[in-house]
């Protein structure tokens, strides 16, 4: 599934991130890798997500969220 279509209050795993080059750095940079567990804190408007990684909370827009594949469930779910 995607990130934009995740709900309040779950926990997905990164599976796969489809932006460009340097907007993937960023994220990585920011601690957003495969494998890596996110909490969903919030919605915003328009496929804006308030997201937990890693201990600290990011907003995440439509353009971004959108081009996220996450799983269902922390790190270890299958």
């Amino acid at each position: 599934m995607l990130l934009k279509d995740a709900k309040i209050g779950e926990t997905c795993t990164v599976e796969q991130i489809h932006l460009p080059f340097q907007m993937e750095r960023r994220l990585e940079a920011l601690g957003m890798t495969r494998g890596t567990p996110i909490s969903i804190v919030n919605r915003k408007g328009k496929g804006i997500l308030i997201i937990k990684l890693r201990g600290t909370r990011f907003a995440l827009g439509l353009q971004i969220t959108k081009n996220i594949e996450v799983r269902e469930g922390g790190p270890n779910a299958k």
